[in-house]
């Protein structure tokens, strides 16, 4: 027994617990709430981390000096579960262990090593993520949304809308399984990313690459201003919006919402590949460049704002239809929102208008400035 490994020591309770053996019966509070009323230190509670030190283990336990806050053990499940990590341990070792039980029946804190080392590796993250560390990671797998990618043993997911436009899938026509082809080609590759996301309670890791500055951009990106207008090559035409290359190594995005002041349903209506285009900046963060096509057309909410009123009865286009109700344009590239309410439901509003025909409606709220326009239905027999 005296040559034993330190580690497997057999530690018996009542020379692990001094503390509660010293306090008098008289004391009618646990010896844990005793100990500190008696001195200044802050009392630990559930879901806690606490440090400690390895002095021993017997069987399926093992034992942890907490210091002033008595003696912790891991068991049974909890030691199971953490046998990877507990495998290499040795008596002397220091660990962190989140607090499960403050005190069972034998009077010590209960403790899980696995709990803990899991909180760990996601407040890393957390922090990775605030200060926006860069990482090299490999992706280990790709679906139709984007590629998987592993830190730490925690699988995370980077979503095709986060990479670099040299990554990014444009396929012609949006066909998925063309997508997913392209997605496929990066297996294997070592990215530059970083975490925008680290949810714990919903095991949500999400990376980006798109928010990586090298040197190179930045110095390339220090030459431009939110404001400027540039003339570049369309590059690529997806179902968000268009990309726009500005010069070499430096890409813009047009969202759809900026591509005109018409409705816009597919770009790959409007736009061409390989064709130019004038586009405004219109911000500049994280390394990446919007641009907007529309900025610099005439803003038509300009040229009726002294046109219509509250009350005015207009004609006016449908041109989408949902369950909230139906979008109308009583102007090219204004346009305002026909609630559902004002049909009943929506079985009763695909009843009474189609997409394309021309209806009329009164104005109940205009506010061109805001670009807000709200209308209700009258009905065909007010046509």
């Amino acid at each position: 027994m005296e040559n034993k490994d330190a580690h497997e020591k057999v530690l018996e309770p009542k020379n692990l617990n001094p503390i509660k053996n010293s306090i008098s019966n008289e004391v009618s509070s646990s010896p844990m709430e005793y100990l500190f009323k008696s001195v200044s230190i802050s009392i630990p509670k559930v879901g806690d981390f606490v440090d400690g030190v390895i002095i021993g283990r017997k069987e399926s336990t093992l034992f942890i000096d907490l210091g002033p806050f008595n003696v912790g053990i891991v068991y049974g499940r909890e030691l199971t579960q953490a046998k990877d990590m507990v495998r290499n341990l040795r008596a002397g070792d220091h660990v962190t262990a989140k607090i499960t039980e403050m005190e069972n029946e034998q009077g010590y804190v209960e403790l899980s090593l696995k709990e803990a080392g899991q909180e760990i590796i996601w407040r890393e993250a957390q922090e990775l993520a605030e200060r926006h560390i860069p990482l090299e990671l490999k992706v280990k797998e790709a679906n139709k949304g984007g590629l998987v990618l592993e830190w730490e043993g925690i699988q995370g997911f980077l979503p095709a809308s986060q990479l670099r436009p040299a990554h990014y899938p444009r396929v012609e026509g949006g066909d998925k399984e063309r997508i997913l082809d392209e997605l496929k080609k990066l297996v294997g590759e070592t990215l530059m990313v970083t975490i925008i996301t680290a949810n714990q309670t919903e095991d949500k890791l999400i990376f980006s690459e798109k928010e990586i500055q090298t040197d190179e951009v930045k110095e390339v990106l220090a030459k431009y201003k939110v404001g400027n207008v540039i003339e570049g090559e369309i590059t690529g035409v997806v179902d968000f919006g268009v990309f726009i290359k500005i010069e070499d190594n430096l890409e813009g995005l047009s969202h759809i919402s900026e591509l005109s002041w018409s409705l816009v349903d597919d770009p790959r209506s409007f736009f061409e590949i390989g064709k130019k285009v004038k586009a405004k900046i219109i911000g500049i963060e994280g390394g990446k460049i919007s641009l907007s096509i529309k900025a610099l057309e005439p803003d038509p909410w300009e040229k009726v704002k002294e046109k219509y009123k509250k009350g005015d009865i207009v004609e006016g286009v449908v041109i989408r239809m949902n369950r909230y109700g139906v979008l109308v344009a009583i102007e090219e590239g204004v346009a305002g929102l026909v609630h559902i309410s004002e049909f009943g439901s929506e079985k009763d509003m695909r009843e009474k208008i189609e997409l394309g025909k021309t209806y009329p409606f009164q104005i109940i709220l205009f506010e061109p400035t805001e670009r807000r326009l709200t209308l209700a239905y009258l009905g065909e027999e007010n046509k």
